[in-house]
């Protein structure tokens, strides 16, 4: 089922970027194209068909892409071999390292061929990557396996509503003092149904404790983009970095932090810790929880002194003048935030993927990229009703057009709050958290032996 829908996947990725690609390419393709005030342009119509159909076909295949992508991989590791799972382990770590070098490479090189060369081939380069990676996938069939638990072809979420009902008729049952007169194997079954929901139930608090990471991770393409717009980017003797090439350091951090951790401090923690992983993926969480929270509180203190310079020269009513600040003060915020998400997003993986059932492990993975979803959706939220709120008397909203003149820095500190308050609810919650148990392979001799179960009773964090 998870390759079927990688398969699809690959498939819509392919396609939208082929038609994304013809899309940018119908003005060369039609030269003669009209005036495009004129909504009756026939190039015109096809080509903004074209672009959002492109568009939202490639958000329908990144769906599957993020969770049932990583579940696969995952689920190529025998979670019964020693090597393998802590292969396992080390996986999600690079896995995140490949996902920044894309990033990288699409900040760096594909911004520039769109830029410089054409957007028809800067979506081409796209089409032929994801053409190239789909065919690599389709030669890897033969040698794919799975160890994963899961049987038959049930969706995740009607397994779930399933688990949830069984545990309300449970604790039905309970609370009416009724007992049940069933056989034995439907008890155990329908226990299975109820302890699958309990599981996931018990994943909420850490997941709700967290969206204020994902509030915090939403400004790095926003507001620290159009920060850095105003400040003063040259380099090489007058060269101009462009401001959405800030946003590099942050895979660039990952790039280099990610290596370092799994090859020379999970050993040192390993050694102090006594756990395989070093850290435990709750410990991982919170270490990259209390770092976005330094990076927005840095963040304040930034741009408190970008403003104090831009009052100092008399620049407060020039909106498009350049702030006599160097962008290197944007550098360590991007740096930060990049080595935050490398805790907390690999955390975040390993810890959904290994306390979630398995069947319903894509859909843990969901649930973490919901995460990065929501907090898009109640940042935006936040910057509406600040915005009406604080501009409504008639003075300058903190998110004014002219940022000399806005507040970015008390919006970075109410968030530095939203961080901290998080911070506390998730170590309470975390503190308390008892890992599921575990499968081991038994022990005993014979062939088709069932699976025994085991787990620590120590609460782990």
């Amino acid at each position: 089922m998870l390759q079927l829908l990688l398969t699809n996947e690959s498939v819509g990725f392919k396609e939208g970027y082929g038609m994304m690609t013809i899309a940018s390419s119908l003005p060369v393709l039609l030269p003669s194209s009209p005036n495009h005030n004129d909504s009756s342009s026939r190039p015109w119509s096809m080509q903004a068909a074209l672009f959002y159909a492109s568009l939202y076909l490639i958000a329908l295949a990144y769906g599957p892409d993020k969770p049932c992508g990583l579940v696969f991989a995952a689920d190529q590791f025998d979670p019964y071999h020693p090597k393998e799972c802590a292969a396992r382990r080390s996986f999600f770590n690079w896995w995140y390292f490949s996902i920044a070098i894309g990033i990288a490479v699409s900040f760096a090189v594909v911004s520039y061929i769109q830029e410089n060369l054409g957007w028809e081939i800067g979506f081409g380069t796209l089409f032929a990557i994801v053409l190239c990676a789909f065919s690599v996938f389709l030669l890897g069939t033969p040698t794919y396996r799975f160890y994963s638990a899961t049987l038959g072809i049930e969706s995740p979420f009607v397994r779930l509503a399933r688990s949830l009902a069984a545990l309300v008729r449970n604790s039905s049952f309970s609370l009416l003092g009724q007992k049940r007169h069933h056989h034995q194997h439907e008890d155990e079954a329908t226990t299975g149904k109820f302890e699958e929901a309990r599981h996931v139930l018990r994943l909420l608090p850490i997941w709700a404790t967290c969206l204020a990471y994902g509030v915090v991770l939403a400004q790095v393409s926003t507001i620290f983009i159009k920060q850095g717009r105003t400040l003063d980017r040259r380099i090489l003797d007058g060269l101009e970095l462009p401001s959405a090439a800030l946003q590099t350091f942050g895979p660039a951090a990952i790039l280099v932090f990610v290596p370092i951790y799994d090859r020379l401090l999970v050993p040192a923690l390993r050694y102090a810790t006594g756990n395989p992983s070093g850290l435990t993926p709750l410990q991982r969480v919170g270490t990259g929880l209390a770092l976005s929270l330094a990076t927005v509180s840095m963040a304040a203190l930034v741009e408190a002194r970008r403003l104090g310079i831009a009052r100092e020269h008399g620049l407060m009513d020039d909106a498009g003048a350049t702030v006599p600040m160097s962008w290197v003060w944007l550098a360590p915020q991007f740096v930060m935030i990049g080595v935050a998400d490398s805790f907390v997003a690999v955390g975040l993986q390993e810890f959904f993927y290994d306390q979630m059932p398995c069947g319903l492990r894509s859909l843990a993975l969901a649930l973490y990229f919901s995460v990065i979803g929501i907090g898009n959706f109640i940042s935006g939220a936040l910057v509406c009703l600040i915005d009406r709120i604080t501009g409504s008397g008639g003075g300058d909203s903190w998110f004014a057009d002219n940022l000399n003149r806005a507040h970015v820095d008390y919006f970075y500190l109410l968030l530095a709050g939203l961080s901290a308050a998080g911070l506390a609810l998730y170590l309470y919650f975390a503190s308390s958290y008892v890992y599921k148990c575990t499968a081991t392979r038994a022990s005993a001799q014979g062939k088709n032996l069932p699976v025994l179960q085991t787990c620590t009773s120590v609460v782990e964090f």
